[in-house]
C-alpha cells in the first residue's frame, strides 16, 4: 500500500498542474503521479538498504576469550552473547532454556571443542550451520590438542582470531574487509603481547611453575618454561596425596618460591601445598577462564590480564627481563 502524498509531493503535483494548459493537465497529473510513485519506491528501497547494512550477526560464544575475539573483530556489525557468566567457572557450566535457544539461533556459534563445555558442544553439535569449533580449526598435534588452554599463549590466540575473522567473513560477506581489518589489529596487539613475554622471562633463575590446574601448558611451552600442575586439565579434580607430596618435594628442590591458585577456583589445595613446602608463598595466576565481577567493574580484559600474570610469574621466578 502506498502512503499518502507527503507537503513536498502534494506541492509538486500543483505546480505541474498550476503552469498546464487545460488540454494537458490530465497528462500533466498522470506524469506527476508517475514520478511520486518512483520516488517512493526509491526512498523504501533505501530505507531497505540501510536496514539490511545495520542488521547485526547474532554471535554466541562459548566462554570469555572466544567472545572477546569476537567482539573486536566483529565490531558494529555483530552482538556477542558469551554464555558463560562473570565469576562463574566455564568447564562445568550448565545451560539455561534460554541460552539453549540462543545456542539454536544465533548466526554463529563459537566453542573451544574437544570436551571443554560438554553442555555447550553437545546443543552446539545439533545446529547444521554456522558452527566454529576451535580446536578442530587449529593446526595443532595431537597431544598439544588435548590441552584446550590455547588463549593462554598469545601466539596461540592469534590463530584463534584467524579461525574467528574466518568463520564471521563467511557468515556475513558483505563485511569481510571489516572483519579482516579488525583481525590484523587484533593481531598486532597480540604479537607485542608475546614480544613483552619474550623479553620478561627471557633471564629467569627459576623456570618450574607449580599451578592449580594444567592450564598454563601452552604458555610454559610457548616460553621455555616448565609446568606442574596440583590438578589436571579440569580444576575440579582432586589431587591425591601422593601427588601433593611430590610436588612439595619438587618445590623443595627446585627453590619453587609461589604456588599460584585461581581467580574461579578455590585456593585451599594450593595453600595447602605452600604450608607443607615451607617458606612457599601463593600467588593468583589467571587462566582467563571468564573474568570476575571485580574485574569487569574495573574494565579489565584479555590484555590487562594476559600483562598481569607476566608480572606475576616475573616475579615468581625472579626474571630480570621485564
Amino acid at each position: 500500500m502506498v502512503a499518502p502524498f507527503g507537503r513536498d509531493q502534494g506541492t509538486v503535483i500543483r505546480l505541474i498542474l498550476m503552469n498546464s494548459t487545460r488540454s494537458g493537465r490530465i497528462a500533466a497529473a498522470v506524469v506527476a503521479l508517475l514520478a511520486v510513485v518512483v520516488l517512493l519506491t526509491s526512498t523504501g528501497a533505501a530505507g531497505a538498504s540501510t536496514r539490511r547494512a545495520a542488521r547485526r550477526i547474532d554471535v554466541v560464544a562459548a566462554f570469555y576469550p572466544l567472545a572477546y575475539a569476537a567482539t573486536v573483530i566483529g565490531g558494529k556489525y555483530v552482538t556477542v552473547s558469551n554464555l558463560t557468566p562473570p565469576g562463574v567457572e566455564p568447564h562445568d557450566l550448565e545451560l539455561t532454556t534460554d541460552q539453549v535457544d540462543a545456542l539454536q539461533n544465533a548466526g554463529l556459534v563459537v566453542v573451544m571443542g574437544k570436551g571443554f563445555q560438554p553442555a555447550v558442544e553437545k546443543v552446539a553439535g545439533g545446529r547444521d550451520r554456522g558452527t566454529l569449533r576451535v580446536l578442530d580449526a587449529l593446526a595443532l598435534g595431537a597431544k598439544r590438542r588435548q590441552d584446550p588452554h590455547v588463549w593462554l599463549d598469545p601466539v596461540l590466540m592469534g590463530k584463534v582470531v584467524d579461525e574467528v575473522r574466518g568463520a564471521l567473513a563467511k557468515t556475513d560477506p558483505a563485511h569481510a574487509k571489516v572483519f579482516a581489518a579488525n583481525a590484523a589489529r587484533l593481531r598486532t596487539k597480540l604479537a607485542a603481547l608475546d614480544a613483552e613475554y619474550r623479553t620478561g622471562l627471557a633471564a629467569c633463575p627459576r623456570h618450574l611453575i607449580v599451578t592449580a590446574h594444567e592450564a598454563f601448558g601452552h604458555l610454559a611451552a610457548e616460553y621455555g618454561l616448565r609446568q606442574e600442575a596440583i590438578a589436571g586439565l579440569s580444576p575440579d579434580a582432586e589431587p591425591s596425596a601422593r601427588r601433593l607430596a611430590e610436588l612439595s618435594d619438587l618445590a623443595d628442590a627446585q627453590g619453587v618460591t609461589t604456588i599460584f591458585t585461581e581467580e574461579l577456583a578455590s585456593p585451599k589445595v594450593a595453600q595447602t601445598l605452600a604450608r607443607e613446602a615451607g617458606g612457599v608463598k601463593t600467588a593468583v595466576l589467571n587462566p582467563l577462564e571468564g573474568l570476575t565481577d571485580r574485574e569487569v567493574a574495573r574494565r579489565d580484559d584479555y590484555f590487562t590480564v594476559m600483562r598481569a600474570n607476566l608480572r606475576t610469574i616475573e616475579r615468581a621466578l625472579g626474571c630480570t627481563g621485564g
